[in-house]
Order: structure tokens, then C-alpha cells, then sequence
């Protein structure tokens, strides 16, 4: 039998602390000790060496994006940030893009779905690698002189993802010739704060989905936090449009979902990325996408937070290429054109 999870609760709440720790009173989690402020929980963590935290933002002394910022350089803690979104959505996606793994809801009660949701948070932070925030600035990647064979960049991604469509997305130059959308698991009230900083550390245009709005070359559109993005084509032009259907799907938005819909309108002008993230969404959508003539990219293990979402592509044997984060802008754009023969 594995050692339990060691979790350091940080909250300045009692209640919350108490919800907290009662919902991860499992066999393979183990909460070594609580902090009631950032400096406690530095504190705590040199003393207690846990593997994962759940860190509140707002706190005194110290908030929690400081104490993300404060952690130490050599194997921290993976952190799982439980937040307020409405209250706190600026700070919960600052977090997300220091490094944090991921984000789940604060519980007000002993809602069985939370504790479900954060026990799942903590299991996939105890498994994700650390990868360091770090500045980018838009790359050389040449574009294709021909015609090009894609009319679309749909991209898919969970654990890990903010910062790996930051950087992605900051590597991409301003004339990108094709429309990009994208579905990224994340709470429902983080995605238009996401798009917003997403927008200003990046060459290309990008916002969070809303109905009707049409996509165009050198805009990327973020699928909105609780919904599903489709997409659809009047008059030569693709539009998006949310809805909440299909209920059945157990992540909304959906990476499947955005896939399908994608070569539902395109078929073969679909590029699918699929970036790292926990389980196995974009699975199917990537098949869909592959049998239209499409294709689809993945990446590769040593860049991944998580490596799920992209290992089950590959063995699929659906990706036409791997390539880790620092170099996908480049194998998108290689992928742009006509394949070589």
C-alpha cells in the first residue's frame, strides 16, 4: 500500500478548515496540519514537507498568490487553490498561471459533489509535476507561404492547462492565419478574468466565448466555464455557440464536444491539440477528428503537468506528432499546411 497524500489545509477560515479536512478524511490522504495565514503556511511547509496544499487566496499577513510565489524552487508542494469564484475570480486565475495545478470551489457546506470534486483535485495535484511560471515573449514561428489545409485550431486541455495556453498562446505571432478555439476544464466564473490576461500576454486577440461571436483569423476564443462550446457555419462564416447540452458529458466545456462539433463543420480542417490534463477527454473527439482526414497534435510527456489527456491520444495512436510545450507553436504552424508526402 502507497504512503497517504500529506495535505496542509490553508484557510483563514475555521469553517472552512473543518469542511475541508473532514471531506479528505480518506485512507489515501492524510492531513498533516493547518495554516490560518500565508505566513503559517510557509512555516508549515518547511516544517511538514506536505505534497499538497489546499490554499484559500484571501487571507492576512500574506495571500495566497503570495505564498505560491513564496514557495521553494526545489519539489514544492502542488498546490490546489479553493476559491470563491465570484469574489475572487482575478486572484484565483493568477494563481492557475503562477502554478497552481488547479481550482476547485470553496465548499459552504458538506455538499457531497465538492467533496467529491475536491478529493479529485487533490489526487491529480499529488500526481502533476511542477512546471515554473516563466515569461514569454512571441517566437519566431514561420507560417506557411502556400495554401493552407486547416481552418482550425481547436485545442483541449485540464490540469495544468492556464499556463500551458499562456505560454502557447503568447508563442504564436499576431498574423496566425487560422481561428483558434479552446476548451480548458475550469470553473464556471474564471474564463472571462482567463481570456482578459490571456489577451494582454499574447500577439494574437483572445476572448471568452459568447454566443454568435464569429471567429476569424488570429482570434482565439475561450469556452466559457460551465458550458459547452459548438461551433457553427452560416454563410461562410464560423460562429460559436454555448449551450449545456449534452448534459451527460462529465466536464463542461467539453474537449469532445468541441472536437465533434469542430468536424461537424470543417471535417478535414481541423487541427486538434490536445495539451496536458488528467483523464481522457478529447478521446473521442480527436478519433472524430482523425477520421474525417483531420489531424491532431499532442504533448509530449516531459512538458506535461499531467501527463492523461495527451498520453491516451498517442496511445490511440491518433496524434500525428508529439512536441513539448515550448515547441507546439511551431508544430502547429508546420501543421497549418498541406501534409508532407
Amino acid at each position: 500500500m502507497s504512503a497517504p497524500i500529506r495535505v496542509l489545509v490553508v484557510d483563514d477560515s475555521a469553517f472552512a478548515r473543518k469542511v475541508v479536512r473532514e471531506m479528505l478524511h480518506e485512507p489515501e490522504m492524510l492531513v498533516v496540519g493547518i495554516a490560518r495565514d500565508g505566513l503559517e503556511a510557509l512555516e508549515q511547509i518547511a516544517a511538514l514537507k506536505p505534497d499538497v496544499i489546499t490554499l484559500d487566496l484571501m487571507m492576512p499577513n500574506l495571500d495566497g498568490l503570495g505564498v505560491l510565489r513564496a514557495l521553494p524552487q526545489e519539489d514544492p508542494p502542488r498546490v490546489v487553490v479553493v476559491s470563491i469564484s465570484s469574489e475572487e475570480s482575478e486572484l484565483g486565475v493568477a494563481a492557475l498561471q503562477a502554478g497552481a495545478v488547479t481550482i476547485v470551489q470553496k465548499p459552504t457546506a458538506l455538499a457531497t459533489e465538492l467533496e467529491d470534486e475536491l478529493r479529485r483535485a487533490v489526487i491529480a495535484a499529488a500526481a502533476a509535476r511542477t512546471r515554473p511560471a516563466r515569461a514569454v515573449h512571441a517566437a519566431s514561428v514561420p507560417l506557411p507561404a502556400h495554401a493552407l489545409d486547416c481552418e482550425l485550431v481547436a485545442i483541449g486541455t485540464s490540469t495544468g492547462g492556464p499556463q500551458a495556453i499562456t505560454e502557447l498562446l503568447a508563442a504564436l505571432p499576431e498574423n496566425f492565419p487560422v481561428p483558434i478555439a479552446i476548451a480548458l476544464h475550469i470553473p464556471a466564473g474564471y474564463t472571462e478574468e482567463l481570456a482578459q490576461r490571456l489577451d494582454r500576454s499574447s500577439k494574437i486577440d483572445v476572448v471568452e466565448a459568447t454566443d454568435g461571436v464569429v471567429l476569424r483569423p488570429g482570434l482565439a476564443v475561450l469556452a466559457r466555464g460551465g458550458v459547452h462550446l459548438h461551433l457553427t457555419r452560416s454563410v461562410g462564416k464560423l460562429a460559436a455557440r454555448l449551450s449545456p447540452e449534452p448534459r451527460s458529458e462529465p466536464h463542461a466545456p467539453s474537449v469532445d464536444v468541441l472536437f465533434e462539433s469542430a468536424v461537424g463543420q470543417l471535417g478535414a480542417a481541423v487541427l486538434g491539440v490536445v495539451l496536458t490534463g488528467m483523464g481522457s477527454d478529447g478521446l473521442r473527439g480527436a478519433r472524430a477528428i482523425r477520421s474525417a482526414g483531420g489531424r491532431v497534435l499532442a504533448e509530449a510527456e516531459r512538458s506535461c503537468v499531467v501527463y492523461g489527456m495527451p498520453r491516451v491520444i498517442k496511445e490511440a495512436g491518433l496524434c500525428v506528432a508529439e512536441a513539448a510545450l515550448e515547441d507546439m507553436a511551431l508544430a502547429i504552424a508546420r501543421h497549418l499546411g498541406p501534409q508532407p508526402k
